[in-house]
């Protein structure tokens, strides 16, 4: 399961949306959770997408740094990416997954992808491992962002 905060939520839903007609793409960050997996996300990091595609995003190295930073600064760890479908549903694409073995490896992130296919954007979350794709459920959170260790 992902816990996100509602404004984390509405900042991703927002950016996917003022990035039309392209794809948007973003890095978020959680609390560290009890068990040393992720706790609740409570930052999103919007990133530009140096693509400038409506069918691909790439993620601008220099940005991912300072957003890794400002994450560790505040004490959080970031924990994913998202990225919107301008076109398609909210499905890692065959791209999406092999980005996710580079990037990712180990399976260790969350894969947040918003679709832009109907007038309601829809927010969905997957773990890729070794080509496997798994849902995951995506939950809100009323914890604060005032606090960033929650």
């Amino acid at each position: 399961m992902l816990e996100l905060t509602p404004e984390v939520r509405d900042e991703m839903l927002a950016h996917a949306v003022a990035g039309l007609p392209n794809e948007a793409c973003g890095v978020f960050a959680a609390t560290t959770g009890r068990d040393s997996g992720s706790g609740t996300v409570v930052r999103f990091f919007p990133l530009t997408n140096t693509a400038a595609s409506s069918r691909i995003y790439e993620i601008d190295g220099a940005e991912l740094a300072r957003a890794e930073l400002a994450a560790d600064e505040a004490g959080l760890l970031v924990v994913g990416v998202m990225h919107s479908h301008t076109h398609t549903t909210n499905y890692p694409s065959p791209t999406d997954i092999r980005d996710a073995a580079n990037f990712d490896p180990l399976g260790t992130w969350h894969f947040i992808i918003v679709s832009l296919k109907h007038v309601e954007p829809s927010l969905r979350s997957y773990r890729i491992l070794d080509g496997q794709v798994t849902e995951e459920v995506v939950a809100t959170s009323a914890i604060g962002t005032d606090d960033p260790k929650g």
